[in-house]
């Protein structure tokens, strides 16, 4: 699943390509999991104004109204002069009289939803019950150290759950946790204060080079210009089950939390 590093990094990509353009024609495939919400045809005219981001919903801010595009399960975005016809998992180009951005999504997961204003419905429904962005000046380290110390469930299933804290999806998770020390079943209270900052550092600086490295790619994602993510290759635990950890030497394990799977090292992650 794309997350927010792989979201931000479409953004980045697409934003300067599209900005100032205006939308020339709009074809919809097979339907995705929320409807458009307006006649595609009232869509024609109107002109991409910037492109943001709030979690994992990319945000098409046009002179009249905002196109949300979540990328789902297997979702990524393209953005070209020219691109071939749509095919079987092309459910949506926008044609732009600066080129033409698509959705490609294999599983349908994902969605393109207009909203009239963030601050109305079905934007409020879809981002308002999502946590501080993390790579804002918003993400400080008391407001999430007291919020951590409330909750009682597992400590990755409370970063999975983006209430908190935004967009640190499975991979981040537990990368984040890894270098923090914490054990991704330990409930969320009961780990030690310098934990929960360290793990606080974590999100921010694990994020960060995630969006520097062009995101990660495991099977599908890409950015708008088709360029593959390489984070995965320096994951310390992800993906790693049975190799050494690379800081202890100890090998990596891997369990299943809420149907992810979790890699960890049981030397490293005792907090």
């Amino acid at each position: 699943m794309p997350e927010l590093p792989e979201v931000e990094v479409a953004r980045q990509s697409v934003a300067s390509r599209i900005v100032g353009s205006t939308v020339q024609a709009v074809q919809l495939g097979k339907p995705l999991r929320w409807p458009l919400q307006i006649e595609a045809k009232h869509l024609v005219g109107r002109r991409i104004v910037a492109v943001g981001r709030r979690g994992k919903y990319l945000l098409f801010h046009m002179n009249e109204g905002v196109l949300l595009v979540h990328l789902g399960m297997s979702g990524s975005i393209r953005f070209a002069d020219a691109l071939p016809p749509a095919g079987v998992h092309d459910h949506f180009t926008l044609s732009t009289t600066q080129g033409l951005l698509r959705l490609h999504d294999p599983r349908r997961f994902g969605a393109v939803v207009y909203s009239a204003a963030l601050d109305h419905a079905p934007a409020t429904t879809l981002l308002s019950h999502l946590g501080v962005e993390p790579l804002s000046l918003d993400f400080d380290e008391a407001t999430f150290v007291k919020a951590m110390r409330g909750k009682k469930t597992a400590i990755k299933q409370v970063l999975l759950a983006g209430q908190l804290v935004v967009g640190v999806g499975n991979i981040y998770a537990c990368e984040v946790l890894f270098l923090a020390g914490i054990h991704p079943a330990t409930r969320a209270d009961k780990v030690a204060l310098y934990r929960l900052r360290a793990l606080h550092a974590a999100i921010k600086s694990v994020l960060s080079a995630a969006v520097a490295a062009g995101g990660s790619t495991l099977r599908d994602f890409s950015d708008a210009n088709g360029e593959a993510g390489h984070f995965q290759a320096h994951a310390r635990v992800y993906g790693r089950e049975g190799l050494a950890c690379l800081s202890c030497g100890a090998p990596v394990l891997r369990m299943v939390q809420g149907q992810r799977s979790t890699y960890f090292c049981g030397s490293c992650q005792r907090g």
